[in-house]
């Protein structure tokens, strides 16, 4: 049987395409793959252009790959292949080299997220998007605390209390990231894995450590 090629991907110079789309929000950069894509028969009458497209995005979207990043949405198509059917298959095979939009803020970037959840731990951040934020204790100000009544975190000042509670919004620096190969054996060799996937497993595949020390960061509202 003939073997397909795995996904590979290079990380996207800066053309002004990619420039274009982090200008305002740098976390995201355009990927370069190349996969082959597998167009059914009973959708040889689609528009092979937009087929493509939907077949892209079914397997790419809401995926984390392994020291790449978390896949958010097809940018671009940017060669399409010769078309190859296999003997007992019918599908039709498809080299493609695409542009996908891909989550990973450098080192360094301050992001806005929402408060998901508190522990002794830290801060829990969720993007609405990618909930695998973490503010440790030991990244938080000396004047913020965890009151154990409560659970949640507290700043202190001046004999005022500011509580950071769930939902309210939070502004913090990326200090670090952490990509974990938590792909289940059955799907070995793909080295990417759903979102769904991931949250079944224990350990998540991508994480981001966050602080919240500097001057400008904590809650959006200590600021205004």
């Amino acid at each position: 049987a003939a073997q397909l090629p795995q996904a590979t991907a290079t990380q996207a110079q800066h053309t002004a395409h990619s420039s274009a789309l982090s200008a305002g929000a740098r976390m995201f950069n355009l990927v370069l793959f190349k996969d082959v894509m597998q167009i059914l028969p009973r959708h040889f009458d689609r528009d092979r252009n937009e087929e493509l497209a939907d077949v892209i995005n079914s397997k790419y979207a809401n995926r984390v790959m392994h020291n790449v990043g978390l896949c958010i949405a097809l940018y671009d198509i940017v060669e399409i292949g010769d078309s190859f059917i296999f003997p007992g298959d019918g599908a039709a095979h498809i080299q493609t080299r695409f542009r996908f939009v891909v989550f990973r803020p450098f080192i360094g970037e301050v992001l806005t997220g929402v408060i998901r959840s508190c522990s002794p731990e830290g801060i829990h951040v969720s993007m609405g998007f990618f909930d695998d934020i973490l503010v440790p204790a030991e990244r938080m100000r000396a004047e913020i605390y965890f009151h154990e009544q409560e659970q949640l975190w507290c700043y202190s000042f001046n004999d005022q209390e500011s509580f950071m509670d769930i939902d309210d919004a939070i502004r913090f620096r990326v200090v670090s990231e952490m990509f974990t190969d938590v792909t289940p054996s059955e799907l070995e060799g793909t080295n990417f894995v759903t979102k769904k996937e991931s949250d079944s497993l224990k350990q998540a595949p991508y994480v981001l450590t966050c602080s919240v020390e500097d001057d400008g960061l904590g809650l959006v509202s200590w600021w205004q």
